[in-house]
């Protein structure tokens, strides 16, 4: 997986981890942010390697539908690139998390 799709995938996390069950949460932090392998995860979870690379593909599809649908990163990204002052851009985050 390149940088640049690892940060995009981090992105959709972001946006939309509050959707996700806490055992897909435990899945995609010990590998995105703890820089756990599988066999690590695995290990750690007393599950099969297998079973942590389903985990982790299934929820990488999952935030992959979220933004096909709602696309929220993708307004964040446009809000952000406009020349707008930041304090209106502030408040137009600010509605977009509600």
């Amino acid at each position: 997986m390149t940088l640049e799709k690892r940060e995009e995938i981090i992105s959709y996390y972001d946006a939309y981890s509050s959707l996700l069950t806490d055992k897909q949460k435990t899945y995609f932090e010990s590998y995105y942010f703890d820089d756990l392998s599988i066999t690590e995860i695995a290990s750690n979870l007393n599950v099969s390697r297998n079973a942590v690379f389903d985990q982790l593909k299934r929820v990488n599809a999952i935030l992959l539908e979220y933004e096909s649908k709602l696309k929220h990163v993708e307004k964040i990204s446009q809000i952000e690139a406009m020349e707008l002052p930041e304090e209106l851009k502030e408040k137009i985050m600010n509605l977009l998390r509600e």
